[in-house]
């Protein structure tokens, strides 16, 4: 038999269903968080023109995405970011007069990795961006939201790193880097790199004090005493103001009440080319990644010919699935209340009956159709049902707790009241 039968291509994965539905509990939470406070859905194409990611903002390289052509030979890709296609979005469909909005999200992504990275290369993202404000009370907002939506998934214990891209802009340029080392540098600070860091600024002819600095970089990260220390550094006031506004921020952050889940990094240079201001990843144990990243992006949608400064994240649930089973923290998962047994002589008042406690809120699975009772049992056991009802007649019902097999005659008439 063909082997392509029965195997998934490298890089994605069957869900079962107890993982799905644990998956499909912590997206709700989740997008709950997003709606209390005050963002509203919206869903963009899963696939689009590569133009929408092809650009000098683009989140990852053209060899990364997945490409295919239409029938008239455009080149479509399927969206490795979704950001993008809501600055698209956003440019299209709304003016100045019309903003802010704050829209939320909850979709897959797809980037064509090396099988080496050993990285699925379909996941699933969920966000927020706000967007028409350009203030440290909207990065506040959208740091606290985050906090808030990975408590309400489950985690206990994690961390957001924030970072200012203006900080970096504003100590390059009175370094006077030369552009073409710029993102090679910036990748190496990110990684922390020291010594790599080092041969490359050797290459560069920079006073001793300026060299000094960008080395210190990569260490500049922990409690909110970093800014000061940072201050002492500069004398930019590009990178100074960058500061400020990252300290203006923590001071509401401590209003949000969620400081003590916050820490910085200085030397935070996201790959992410379009952040312009305030930059943060989050993190937790059991995984080797970031389970959410995010930042402000100025000019972002100005790319699609509409000008409007924004700020959002995305949280990869795949990485927070992978952390709560590491850390060993449950998901509360939605339980079928009841299995539903009948004859042919009680299924129209059987199905009547399961039509109202439906209506009402109640899950209940329809049982093994030709089967015993005893093997409905075995069954509902099995699949962590709560009990059992099985109709005797059209008049009577028999209720069975599962837990403790204890039994009990109900008058159908009763199922049928209203409540």
């Amino acid at each position: 038999m063909n082997d392509k039968l029965l195997h998934t291509p490298e890089g994605v994965r069957d869900i079962h269903y107890k993982e799905a539905l644990k998956k499909a509990t912590i997206q709700r939470q989740i997008l709950a968080v997003f709606h209390r406070y005050g963002y509203t859905d919206v869903q963009t194409p899963t696939f689009e023109y590569i133009d929408v990611f092809n650009n000098k903002f683009s989140t990852i390289s053209v060899k990364d995405l997945y490409k295919f052509f239409d029938r008239e030979g455009n080149i479509l890709v399927l969206r490795p970011d979704i950001t993008p296609s809501i600055a698209r979005l956003v440019a299209t469909n709304y003016n100045n007069n019309a903003l802010p909005k704050r829209f939320c999200y909850m979709g897959n992504t797809f980037r064509n990795q090396e099988s080496y990275q050993l990285k699925l290369k379909e996941f699933t993202q969920g966000g927020v961006e706000l967007v028409g404000v350009d203030n440290e009370d909207s990065d506040a907002e959208i740091i606290a939201l985050t906090i808030h939506a990975l408590l309400a998934a489950g985690l206990k214990e994690f961390q957001i790193d924030i970072g200012q891209a203006g900080f970096i802009k504003g100590l390059f340029e009175e370094a006077g880097l030369d552009a073409v080392y710029e993102d090679e540098l910036k990748k190496l600070i990110d990684e922390k790199n020291y010594v790599a860091v080092e041969e490359l600024l050797d290459q560069e002819e920079l006073s001793k004090s300026h060299k000094k600095v960008l080395l210190d970089l990569p260490k500049l990260f922990g409690d909110v005493d970093v800014i000061k220390k940072a201050r002492e550094m500069t004398t930019s006031k590009t990178a100074l103001e960058a500061l400020d506004r990252l300290e203006r921020t923590y001071r509401i952050l401590k209003d949000y009440d969620v400081d003590r889940y916050v820490s910085f990094d200085l030397g935070m240079v996201s790959q992410i080319n379009y952040y312009t201001g305030i930059v943060f990843r989050g993190y937790t144990y059991g995984t080797g990644v970031s389970i959410v990243d995010g930042g402000r992006y100025d000019t972002l949608i100005e790319e699609y010919g509409f000008n409007a400064p924004s700020v959002g994240f995305a949280i990869v649930i795949d990485e927070v699935m992978n952390a709560l089973e590491r850390q060993n923290i449950s998901v509360a998962t939605e339980k079928k209340d009841t299995l539903m047994i009948y004859n042919d002589a009680t299924r129209a008042m059987a199905i009547k009956v399961a039509h109202k406690l439906r209506s009402e809120g109640m899950n209940i699975e329809n049982g093994m159709f030709g089967a015993s009772l005893e093997q409905n049992i075995a069954y509902g056991k099995k699949g962590q049902i709560g009990g059992i009802m099985n109709f005797i007649s059209n008049d009577t019902v028999e209720l069975i707790n599962l837990s403790d097999d204890e039994r009990q005659s109900l008058d159908v008439k009763s199922l049928l009241e209203d409540r």
